[in-house]
């Protein structure tokens, strides 16, 4: 087939491939996606090719799974919002570079149709390691988030993470490839190796839930979830009112008294004004705890200069009592390019792009993952907003929380961000075998159980409550006891079977 026929392929496929994320699903697809990446990476005539092969793929996925990002440009007036679909494409495509990458090693590699498809696995998941730690930092959509709906195959990653998930598509996807790609040639023993492999791991994901049944009772800390359905379109339009809402929607659910003690959880921003500066507003927030209750919500606060002129801000999560006290504070830590923070800001102001949020001052980092102390209550492990993407990166290691809490605003991004978004905070409930609390002030708000299931959830667009009890924590996991260093060694491995294999078809 000529070159040029070619090349829409791996374009179409990558495209296909993004189906299988939230909202839409349809992992099959994603499956038979990476079916034919892995046969156009074994036939390319050369590594260039292949690693074309392998950007392009790249290209098609994260133009269709990102384009939620385009929705941000609507909500602000520095840039025409047109150009959120321009952002959309240049990012893919620097994006792509990293399957590209790992198709290039792959078809470096001097072994046989088998042995190159584990290597091909091994790359995929060190090359979304990169992408994850290195230049982009944005490690959204792993392919391996694509397990999720399929029959609990995505509980692997409690031993071997996220990224293991992904190597586990490029294996499975290989051995449909194998399988259909010249059964003429195709020895007996590959036929069966490859089918073995692919029922195997369908059979592991179809007993997972008798293997891990769902607590009969849910007996940790009673919270209070919180949505009150305010877009970011009306967000800064009167924040006072906005207070009231969540203040009217706590009262609810909380119901009279007396009343089981309880947290109370608030989205990212929930309150704009600056709590830690304001007694009068920290009492107004506390009016409807009772002794014993706590409040976490997210707000801002100030670093100020000598002079008292604002300097730096930070995006925090506080944690209030009854008494209007301030008993924690976490900081987050991974902030979003030129929505916290503008890099090279004098150049970028002068070359137009400005910030997607509103204000004229950086945000600072926190410190990372830091578990809290909750008077009463399990300690809790706090990340906000996109920090839950990141594998690895979400627990304190010398203090193990008993459950985190995740708060968001996704009213960002449209209708595919949010789903995408929670799934992947259910990856990292099944990573550190610990439930998660999720609040947004649009949804989608869930509670997750450390088996990455949704025990209860929100749904987008509704000002809605929910209380339930935690589900309770599971022993530390293999990957929260040694984190990457267990997607590592599944790779290694990989690339040990590709030795031994090497000279198979």
């Amino acid at each position: 087939m000529p070159r040029a026929a070619i090349l829409p392929l791996p374009l179409l496929a990558g495209a296909a491939s993004a189906l299988g994320f939230a909202p839409f699903d349809w992992w099959p697809l994603t499956l038979a996606g990476v079916a034919v990446i892995v046969a156009l990476v074994d036939r390319a005539a050369t590594v260039r090719g292949a690693a074309l092969a392998g950007w392009l793929f790249g290209v098609g996925q994260f133009v269709v799974s990102l384009g939620w990002i385009a929705t941000a440009f609507t909500y602000q007036a520095a840039m025409a919002a047109f150009m959120g679909w321009v952002t959309v494409v240049l990012l893919s495509m620097f994006l792509a570079l990293y399957p590209g990458l790992a198709a290039g090693l792959a078809r470096a590699w001097p072994g046989g149709r088998i042995s190159r498809a584990l290597v091909l696995a091994a790359a995929w998941m060190l090359t979304e390691w990169l992408r994850g730690h290195v230049l982009s930092g944005f490690a959204w959509n792993p392919l391996g988030a694509a397990w999720l709906p399929a029959g609990g195959i995505a509980l692997a990653a409690a031993g071997i993470g996220a990224l293991g998930l992904s190597g586990l598509m490029i294996i499975v996807g290989g051995a449909v490839a194998v399988t259909t790609a010249d059964v003429r040639r195709s020895s007996r023993l590959n036929l069966f190796l490859a089918s073995f492999l692919f029922l195997g791991i369908w059979a592991i994901g179809q007993t997972s839930t008798w293997l891990f049944p769902a607590p009969a009772r849910l007996a940790g800390p009673l919270v209070h979830l919180i949505q009150p359905n305010i877009g970011q379109g009306e967000k800064y339009d009167d924040p006072a009112l906005h207070v009231e809402r969540y203040l009217a929607l706590s009262r609810q659910a909380i119901g009279g008294e007396p009343h089981p003690q309880a947290i109370t959880i608030w989205s990212e921003s929930a309150v704009l004004d600056l709590v830690a500066e304001q007694p009068a507003l920290r009492r107004h927030l506390a009016s409807f705890l009772a002794p014993g209750d706590l409040l976490l919500f997210g707000g801002d606060a100030l670093i100020r200069n000598a002079d008292g002129t604002p300097a730096l801000a930070t995006n925090s999560l506080f944690v209030l009592d009854h008494d209007a006290n301030l008993l924690g504070r976490y900081d987050k830590s991974h902030l979003v390019p030129l929505g916290e923070y503008v890099p090279a800001r004098p150049l970028m102001t002068r070359l137009g792009l400005a910030r997607l949020a509103p204000g004229g001052i950086d945000f600072l980092a926190g410190p990372g993952p830091r578990t809290l102390t909750l008077p009463g209550f399990p300690d809790a492990g706090i990340q906000i907003c996109y920090e839950v993407i990141f594998p690895a990166a979400v627990v304190d290691e010398a203090r193990r929380p008993a459950w985190i809490v995740n708060i968001s605003n996704d009213a960002w991004f449209g209708a595919w961000g949010p789903p995408q978004h929670l799934a992947q905070a259910r990856l990292r409930a099944i990573e550190e075998g610990l439930p998660i609390a999720r609040v947004t002030p649009t949804g989608i708000s869930a509670v997750i159980d450390a088996h990455g299931r949704i025990v209860t959830r929100i749904g987008p667009g509704v000002a809605e409550t929910k209380s339930i009890r935690m589900p309770p924590p599971l022993p530390p996991t293999l990957f929260a006891r040694f984190a990457h260093w267990t997607s590592f060694a599944f790779g290694a491995a990989l690339l040990a079977g590709a030795f031994v294999l090497r000279r198979r078809i």
